[in-house]
C-alpha cells in the first residue's frame, strides 16, 4: 500500500521486489516451456526480459505518486 509523506510515495520494498521477481519467474518459465515445445533456445531469454520489463512497469504503476490534477471526463463541462 502506497502512502504519501511530504510528496514522496512510501511503499513496502518487499512488494516491489515480489512484483519484479514474480514477473521474471513467470515469463521465464513460460519462455522455457515454449522453448521445450518449439525445440528452440531463445524464448526463455525473451520471457525473462519481458518479465523484467512488465515487473518494472507494475512496480512503477503501483508506487507512483498520485497526480495533483483533478480527473477530467465527459459531462463536466460548464457552458
Amino acid at each position: 500500500m502506497a502512502q504519501e509523506t511530504s510528496g514522496q510515495p512510501v511503499g513496502d520494498p518487499w512488494s516491489a521486489f515480489g512484483l519484479l521477481v514474480s514477473g521474471v519467474a513467470f515469463y521465464g518459465v513460460l519462455g522455457w516451456l515454449l522453448d521445450r515445445w518449439w525445440g528452440t533456445s531463445f524464448a526463455v531469454v525473451i520471457g525473462i526480459l519481458l518479465g523484467a520489463v512488465l515487473g518494472t512497469y507494475a512496480t512503477w504503476a503501483r508506487f507512483k505518486a498520485p497526480s495533483d490534477d483533478p480527473p477530467t471526463g465527459a459531462g463536466h463541462e460548464h457552458t
